[in-house]
């Protein structure tokens, strides 16, 4: 209903304007040429109505914004008519306010586009066009390797992910802490809500030329959203599960024997205390017993003088 209403108004209007704007240019709707809209976020297309000297008070009788051909918002008889998420920018709009810029609430891709406002009032009427542009920041890439271990000597291939931006955007790849730039294809998918998400593969052969790959996402106008690097050392097979990482397999063969033969001189040793004090002990209880009357004129003292660890052995 508001559409067929708004199209006949709109008719109406377009046939006042052009009588109007022949005879005199007492009221002009300004609106700024672009405005940039976040994804999600409120978007306000900003126009408002101007008049000459001439004019010391102004009414305003209808407003009309529309949009592809369709209208999003209508004033007429004193009543605002509007469609979801699209209302007047300034609070308690009334007949009396020049400001009749647009505001849009939860910004979508299909919002994107060429706008046009007609105003008719008491003292003549205008219209203007503005333009709307929206934009989505793209996330953070990711980038992951196939296989997710590798070896120095493997092929990889390395793919870069980044969603959510708009509009379409690209996917550069850099190599090394230098960051030399790759030449590679960007695929772009769609979404069901007209978002982007970007991808992008590098192949390495093996040997690779660097360690370190850097894949940045661009937006629309070539600006950085963000980055992401892949140190592909951190990927390496750890032991046991594969190859090992340059240098392990000579601090293994280098280690391993020194603790197995630490540990035989250690039990060595060992072995070699006790079976000393065990000897030492027993020649002692031969000396005492070889002579029993040299041993009971034996100083006591001389025999609690013995090593401690022998006096109750046999």
């Amino acid at each position: 209903m508001m559409a067929s209403s708004g199209i006949l108004l709109w008719l109406l209007l377009a046939i006042y304007v052009r009588g109007q704007t022949a005879v005199t240019d007492f009221v002009t709707v300004a609106c700024k040429p672009y405005n940039v809209g976040q994804y999600g976020q409120q978007s306000m297309l900003d126009c408002g109505i101007t008049t000459s000297k001439e004019v010391k008070d102004v009414t305003v009788q209808v407003v009309v914004w529309k949009k592809a051909g369709d209208p999003v918002l209508t004033f007429n008889n004193e009543k605002i008519n509007v469609t979801p998420r699209f209302s007047f920018a300034m609070p308690s709009w009334t007949h009396k306010n020049l400001n009749v810029s647009l505001l849009i609430a939860n910004t979508s891709v299909a919002d994107d586009g060429q706008y046009t406002c007609m105003v008719m009032t008491d003292s003549g009427a205008h219209r203007s066009s503005t333009n709307l542009k929206v934009t989505a920041k793209y996330s953070r890439p990711i980038i992951y390797s196939t296989p997710m271990e590798v070896t120095p000597n493997s092929q990889v291939t390395l793919t870069c992910s980044s969603d959510g931006g708009y509009p379409k955007g690209t996917l550069g790849w850099f190599v090394g802490p230098k960051r030399q730039e790759k030449s590679t294809e960007t695929n772009a998918k769609v979404t069901e809500n007209g978002l982007f998400n970007l991808s992008s593969t590098l192949t390495l052969s093996p040997g690779w030329e660097s360690s370190e790959y850097t894949c940045v996402v661009f937006n629309a106008t070539d600006g950085k959203d963000d980055e992401d690097t892949l140190a592909l050392m951190s990927q390496i097979k750890s032991q046991g599960q594969g190859q090992d990482q340059p240098g392990t397999n000579i601090a293994t063969k280098i280690v391993a024997p020194v603790v197995v033969i630490g540990a035989l001189i250690i039990g060595l040793l060992l072995w070699m205390m006790i079976s000393k004090g065990s000897f030492k002990c027993r020649g002692v209880h031969r000396m005492v017993a070889q002579d029993e009357e040299d041993a009971e004129k034996a100083d006591p003292d001389d025999q609690l003088s013995l090593d401690p660890q022998c006096k109750d052995e046999p």
